[in-house]
Parts: C-alpha cells; structure tokens; sequence
C-alpha cells in the first residue's frame, strides 16, 4: 500500500523555500529593491574612465549606493547618463552634488555625493523625467591625470611646443657665453658683498629702523594731539576773526564819522588854517621872548636880592671920578 502524500505541505514547503531563494537571491544583489533602495540620475560631461557598474556611490564618505548603469545620454552623445541606486532615507536634496573621484593610483572612480543642507526642499523627479535628476560638478582636480595626459598627447601643438623649448634652451645657452658667465659670477659676488655688508651693520640698522618706528610713534601722538586740539584752536582763530572783523567796522564807521566831521567844519579848519595858525605863531614867538626876558629878570634877583626893593645899585665909580 503507497503512503499517502500531503500535496498542502509540500506547497507550503515550496512556497518557504521559493520566498527563501527570492530573499536570497534579492540579499545577493545588495538589496535592489524598490522598497529600500531608491533611484536616481545624474548626467556627466566628463570622462567616467575607471567608473563601472556596482561602483561604489558615497554621501560625505558613506557608502549610500551603488552604481546601477552606465550609458550615453541618447539626446546628447556629449553626456554619460548613470542610473544610481541609493539607500532611502539618504537626504537627497535640491542642492545636493555628485562629483566623480578617482581613488589614488589605482585608477578606480566613485561618485561622491555633497551639499544637501537643511534648508533645501527633497529632490524630486520633474515633469519628462524617469528619476529624479542629480546635479553634477567638476572633479576636485578638474582634470583626472588619464584624461590630461591623453589631451597632451593628441595635441597636435605639442611637437611645436617641444621645438619651442628646444630653440628656447639653445638660445639659453648661446646667451650664457664665457664673457656673460664672468658678469653674472661678478654680479653674485657683488650681491654678497652687499648681503656682508648687510650683516655687519645689522645692529646700526635695527637701531634706525628702531628709530624710525619711534619717530612714526611720536608722529601719530602728535597728529592725535593735534587732532584733540585743533577744535579749540579752530574755535579761537573764528573767534579772534569776528574780533577783529568787528574792530575793522567800527574802524570804517569811526573813519565815516571823522570824514563827515571834517567835510562839515572844512570852511572852519580853512579859517584856523589861515588866521589863527598865524596868529598863533606869533603869539608863541613873544611868548619865547617874555619868557627869556622873565630868566634875566629871575637871574638879577637871584645875583642882587635887593635891587626888588631899592632898585639897581649904580655902577662903581672910576678912578678920578
């Protein structure tokens, strides 16, 4: 007699262990899946040498994500468009930038994710777009070393640079002949006969320089006194001019009035000009006159007292008389 089989344990057996592989198999591939990753794009003008698929995507040195696809942009060959799985939750915003990096010598590339500030809004994919768009910046360098040194080797100029350089260094040396070697020898030696010079007067040197900083001392003290005072003695100059402004219209009104005097009483001052300055002459020449007389007079009293009262004695008589 066969065993009977219980069809519902094997389906519920089958079902574990297909949700298992699916676990499994969603677990190997790092957990791509629309509810814990989610996407993104970002477009690059520059070359993504050494980027590939699963390369690592960071968030200030975090690994975030993964690198999902990597392909032309079909609406501009000049892009490489890359498809971006990052963790959800990661604060993607508006102004958040992906740069590539390259890791030291090894050539590898990684997409460094930066900004993204608080006050920024989340980003969002707009209308056309499959995913929200990342902006993107220039590498650190600007330009990684694969990329340069192919420039430099497909530039048709560099054969004439070389020539160039290679005139430039002939030149160079048909310059520094024999004669312009012993000038620049002579030049050096005369250079550090200077700097010698130098050193020995170090110290006579500081101290100039010593006294010129004091000097520069002094000079800002002094304009800052200067400055401090200059107000009042600003205030006094004003005060002194409106003085003396006020002295000079008192001197013009004086001025005014004596002219006004004299134009009055000009027939007056004519009159004592011509009359009495005359008279007044005279008078005092017979003053001068009574006055020597009155000195005699003052002379004889002093010499005979008495003559006041008995009058002049007569003369001595001669002999004979």
């Amino acid at each position: 007699m066969e065993p009977k089989v219980n069809y519902v344990l094997v389906g519920a057996f089958l079902a574990i262990l297909g949700a298992a592989v699916l676990i499994g198999v969603l677990w190997l591939g790092k957990m791509d899946y629309r509810g814990v990753n989610e996407r993104y794009e970002a477009y690059f003008r520059e070359s993504v040498a050494g980027l590939s698929v699963d390369s690592t995507v960071k968030y200030r040195g975090v690994d975030v994500g993964r690198v999902k696809n990597i392909a032309l942009n079909p609406s501009n060959p000049e892009e490489v468009r890359l498809i971006l799985d990052i963790a959800k939750g990661t604060p993607i915003k508006t102004d958040t930038v992906a740069i590539l990096q390259t890791q030291g010598l090894t050539g590898l590339a990684t997409i460094n994710l930066t900004g993204g500030s608080r006050e920024a809004s989340p980003l969002t994919a707009l209308e056309g777009q499959d995913y929200p768009v990342i902006k993107t910046g220039p590498a650190p360098s600007f330009f990684r070393s694969d990329e340069a040194i192919s420039r430099l080797l497909s530039d048709q100029t560099l054969p004439h640079l070389l020539a160039n350089l290679d005139t430039l260094a002939k030149g160079a040396s048909d310059t520094l002949d024999a004669e312009n070697r012993a000038a620049l020898k002579k030049t050096i030696k005369d250079l550090s006969d200077v700097v010698h010079v130098v050193a020995v007067h170090r110290a006579d040197l500081e101290k100039s320089l010593s006294g010129a900083a004091k000097s520069a001392d002094n000079l800002v003290q002094l304009t800052a006194s200067l400055n401090e005072q200059m107000p009042m003695l600003l205030a006094k100059i004003n005060k002194s001019a409106a003085a003396l402004n006020a002295m000079t219209e008192e001197l013009v009104q004086t001025s005014k009035a004596v002219r006004s005097v004299v134009d009055d009483n000009r027939s007056e001052l004519d009159r004592f000009s011509r009359q009495t300055l005359p008279e007044a002459g005279l008078l005092v020449t017979e003053l001068r006159q009574l006055a020597g007389t009155l000195a005699r007079v003052a002379q004889n009293l002093e010499r005979e007292p008495s003559s006041l009262m008995f009058g002049r004695k007569p003369p001595p008589r001669g002999p004979g008389e």
